[in-house]
């Protein structure tokens, strides 16, 4: 999927998608998404934007879920150890995975403007960077690409 969240989209669509893919994907591999872990990811899906943990944590309280620091981070954990969440190092907070049943390499491009955050698929071993990697020796098991820059909606403002 393109990085479709800077070009109109049906969100609400969108959100369902990447929730059903969740339950889907965990119900495959026998993983259980608990209330918190499926309130979290909702509130992930709430806009393209990343969220920090103690925002969530916020959001969760107000759900009326426990406010402890830890229930928070042990959801994030899960999410984004299972797939159906990415961390994003540049923002230090957190957005749903747009294709969570798809292994892949995601990279993201982040409006510096909007906050709002775009996610690409790719895969780190092609390219000259799995070149390089492969000229010496090296395996690629992971990669975190972030690019920033402005959005075309905010560009036009």
């Amino acid at each position: 999927m393109p990085a479709q969240i800077f070009v109109e989209h049906d969100h609400h669509a969108c959100s369902e998608y990447a929730m059903e893919a969740a339950h889907e994907l965990c119900s495959t591999r026998g993983l259980r998404l608990t209330p918190v872990r499926e309130k979290v990811l909702e509130l992930l899906l709430e806009s393209h934007g990343a969220l920090g943990a103690y925002t969530i944590l916020e959001r969760l309280a107000s759900a009326g879920f426990r406010s402890q620091p830890p229930v928070a981070y042990r959801a994030l954990d899960f999410l984004v150890e299972h797939g159906l969440a990415h961390r994003i190092e540049k923002l230090n907070a957190f957005v749903a995975c747009n294709k969570p049943q798809a292994g892949h390499a995601p990279a993201f491009m982040i409006c510096k403007d909007c906050h709002q955050v775009a996610e690409t698929h790719g895969k780190s071993t092609s390219g000259t960077l799995g070149r390089t990697a492969r000229a010496i020796g090296f395996d690629i098991q992971e990669t975190v690409v972030e690019a920033e820059g402005i959005c075309a909606a905010c560009r036009e403002v």
